[in-house]
C-alpha cells in the first residue's frame, strides 16, 4: 500500500500545477488562434472569399494572400506544438524535479525552443504529431487534432481495394514505427536543448535499448489509471444512477436526481480529460531521465503539495449544480426529445440494400423509407447523363473505361449485380413523387455544361422541388445558385475553414467530424439545411439522429432505421446522456 502511495504521490502533488496550467495554456492558445484566425479571415475575405474548402483550395497555392494563409496556418501549428506540448514537457520536468512550476515561464521556454523544428525534419515532426498521431494512436498529439480519423469516405475505398489496403497498411506499419522510436524526440529537443538531428537519434536510441521495459511501464500505468478512474465512476456515477433506476420515486425527482448524477459524471469526465495527457506526460518524462542515464529516476517530493480541495469551492460547484439541475429539469422535453426529426439518405441510390446507382436500388430506398437517394451522374462520350460513382466502371461492372470513354449503347451492355446502368431521366421517372433526389455532379465531366443540362432535364420532368444538385466542386454549386436560383442546392465538403455557413448554396453536406453542435448551428443561423455524410456506423447514425441536422446520408438504410426506432424507446438516462455527447463532442 505503501508503495502505492508513493507511485501516486507525484501526480497528487502536480494536480493544482497542471490544473493551473491547462487553464492558462488554453487561455494564451485561445487568444492566439482568435488573432491568427481573425488575420485569416481578413486575407481570405480580400481574395472575395467566405470560406476555403475541400472543394475551393486550390487559390491558396496561387495568390500572395493564399500563400500568407498557409504560413499563418503552419505558424497556429507549431504554437499549439509549443504550448500543448513542449510546456506540458517542461512542466513534467520541473514537477518529477520537484521544482517550483511557473506556468508562465513553462510556456515562454516552450515557445523558445519550437525553434528548433523550424526546419523540413521540424515541419515533419509538427505534421505527425498534428495529423498522423491521432491516426495510428501512437506518439504525442495536441488536443486541436486529437479526435482526427479518417473519414468514411475514404477508409471505405482503402478497405475496398486490395491494393490500396496494402499500401495503407505499408504506411501504418512505418508510421506506427517511426512513432515509436521517436517519441521522445520532443524531450531531447525541449529538456536537453538539443538540435532535432540528435534528439531523434537519441530516441531511437532509448527506444532501441528500452521497448520491451516501456511496454510494461505503459501498460501498467495505462491499467492503474483506469482502475482509479473507473472505481470513481462507479462510485458517483453508475452505482447512483442504477439506485435512481430501480429505486420507486415519482417521475420528477427521477429526472432531478438523473440530470445531477450526470452532471457530476460530466464533471468528472472533463477532469479526467484535464489531467490524462499531463499524467501521462509526466510518466514518459520519468521514463525518458531513467532511460537516458540508465538508473532509476527517483522522484523529488513537495511536502504541502498534495492537493486538497477547497470547501468553499466544493460549495459553489454543488450551489451551480443544483440551480442548473432545476432549470434543466423544469424544460427536460425539450431539452432532451424523445423523437428525432433527422431523415435518411440512401447512398449511391438504396446503399447496401440494392444495387448501386441503379433504379432497384433506389426503389429499395424508399421503400424501407428513405426520405431521399444520393445518386451519381456522369456524361457519357455522345452526351447523355447516366449514373457511376466512380472515374471508371471497373468496380461495380468489370469494364476499366471512363463514361466519358463510352457511348450509351455501349454503357447499355453493362450491368451492377445484374441490374442495368440508368440515365438520368430513368432515374427521375423512378423518384418521382417517392424519394427526393440528391444528384453529385461527378467525375471528370462534371462542368457548367453538365449543370445546365441536368436543370434543363429535372424542369422537363417538373421536378424542381423534388431534386437537390450536389457537388464537391464548389464552383458548379455556386453557379447553379446563381444562374438557377429556384433549383436546391448542396455544397460537400470535408475540410473547411472561414465563413461555411455563409457559401451560397441551400444545403451544406458536412463530414462526420465537421459536423459538430456549432457548426450545424452556424448554418441553421443562415437558413440552410445540414447532410452529414457519410455516417455507417450504428453509434455515428445514434449520434447524428439525436443531433440539430437535417438528413443524414448513409450505407446502411435498414440499420439506420432500426437505430430511429432505439431512439424513441430511450430512457431518461439514455435521452440526458445523448445530449451531452452533442454538446462535448
Amino acid at each position: 500500500m505503501k508503495e502505492a502511495d508513493e507511485r501516486l504521490r507525484p501526480y497528487l502533488e502536480a494536480l493544482p500545477d497542471i490544473i493551473k496550467y491547462q487553464i492558462v495554456s488554453k487561455l494564451i492558445l485561445g487568444v492566439l488562434l482568435f488573432v491568427l484566425g481573425r488575420l485569416f479571415r481578413v486575407l481570405l475575405n480580400s481574395t472575395g472569399r467566405v470560406a476555403v474548402t475541400s472543394g475551393d483550395f486550390t487559390f491558396l497555392f496561387q495568390t500572395w494572400q493564399g500563400i500568407l494563409i498557409i504560413l499563418i496556418a503552419l505558424i497556429s501549428l507549431f504554437m499549439y506544438v509549443a504550448l500543448d506540448l513542449n510546456a506540458k514537457i517542461i512542466m513534467s520536468k520541473n514537477l518529477l524535479m520537484g521544482e517550483d512550476v511557473s506556468v508562465w515561464k513553462s510556456c515562454s521556454y516552450a515557445v523558445e525552443r519550437v525553434f528548433a523544428l523550424f526546419n523540413i525534419e521540424g515541419i515533419g515532426v509538427v505534421i505527425y504529431i498534428i495529423l498522423i498521431a491521432p491516426i495510428v494512436g501512437i506518439g504525442f498529439s495536441v488536443s486541436l487534432t486529437r479526435g482526427f480519423y479518417i473519414p468514411s469516405f475514404i477508409s471505405s475505398v482503402i478497405v475496398s481495394t486490395p491494393l490500396y489496403l496494402i499500401l495503407a497498411t505499408i504506411a501504418g506499419i512505418i508510421f506506427i514505427s517511426v512513432g515509436i522510436a521517436n517519441l521522445f524526440i520532443l524531450h531531447g529537443v525541449v529538456i536537453d536543448r538539443m538540435s532535432l538531428k540528435d534528439a531523434n537519434q537519441q530516441s531511437r536510441t532509448i527506444m532501441h535499448n528500452n521497448w520491451k521495459d516501456f511496454l510494461y511501464q505503459n501498460v501498467c500505468f495505462i491499467l492503474v489509471i483506469a482502475a482509479v478512474i473507473g472505481i470513481v465512476t462507479l462510485a458517483v456515477l453508475i452505482l447512483p444512477l442504477f439506485l435512481i433506476s430501480i429505486i420507486p420515486m415519482s417521475e420528477p425527482v427521477r429526472r432531478w436526481l438523473i440530470i445531477l448524477f450526470l452532471q457530476f459524471g460530466l464533471l468528472l469526465s472533463l477532469l479526467t480529460d484535464c489531467i490524462a495527457t499531463p499524467f501521462y506526460m509526466m510518466k514518459a518524462t520519468q521514463l525518458y531521465f531513467t532511460y537516458k542515464t540508465n538508473k532509476e529516476f527517483h522522484y523529488h517530493s513537495r511536502p504541502g503539495r498534495i492537493f486538497i480541495i477547497n470547501r468553499t469551492i466544493v460549495i459553489i460547484v454543488l450551489l451551480i449544480l443544483f440551480g442548473t439541475t432545476v432549470l434543466i429539469n423544469n424544460d427536460f422535453d425539450r431539452l432532451f426529445p424523445l423523437d428525432t426529426s433527422v431523415k435518411i439518405i440512401a447512398h449511391r441510390g438504396g446503399g447496401v440494400e440494392g444495387a448501386e446507382n441503379t433504379v432497384s436500388g433506389l426503389q429499395k430506398a424508399y421503400q424501407l423509407g428513405a426520405y431521399g437517394s444520393e445518386i451519381d451522374i456522369q456524361r457519357t462520350k455522345d452526351g447523355h447523363y447516366i449514373l457511376n460513382h466512380d472515374g471508371n466502371f471497373k468496380r461495380v461492372a468489370g469494364d476499366n473505361h471512363r463514361p466519358e470513354e463510352m457511348t450509351l449503347d455501349e454503357i447499355r451492355q453493362l450491368s451492377v449485380d445484374g441490374e442495368p446502368i440508368p440515365t438520368f431521366e430513368e432515374i427521375l421517372k423512378a423518384s418521382k413523387g417517392n424519394v427526393i433526389l440528391f444528384t453529385e455532379l461527378k467525375g471528370n465531366t462534371a462542368d457548367k455544361q453538365m449543370a445546365d443540362d441536368a436543370v434543363r432535364i429535372v424542369k422537363e420532368y417538373g421536378m424542381e422541388d423534388e431534386v437537390v444538385f450536389i457537388s464537391l466542386k464548389y464552383d458548379l454549386i455556386d453557379y447553379i445558385e446563381t444562374y438557377y436560383p429556384e433549383m436546391h442546392t448542396g455544397f460537400l465538403t470535408f475540410a473547411s475553414f472561414g465563413d461555411t455557413a455563409l457559401l451560397n448554396c441551400d444545403y451544406l453536406a458536412l463530414e462526420e467530424e465537421s459536423a459538430t453542435i456549432n457548426s450545424i448551428d452556424a448554418v441553421h443561423k443562415q437558413g440552410k439545411k445540414v447532410m452529414v455524410w457519410t455516417a455507417n456506423r450504428k453509434e455515428s447514425q445514434r449520434y447524428f439522429f439525436c443531433s440539430s441536422a437535417d438528413a443524414v446520408i448513409t450505407d446502411n438504410i435498414v440499420q439506420a432505421t432500426e437505430v430511429i426506432k432505439e431512439i424513441k424507446s430511450r430512457s431518461d438516462i439514455q435521452r440526458v446522456v445523448d445530449r451531452i455527447k452533442e454538446v462535448i463532442s
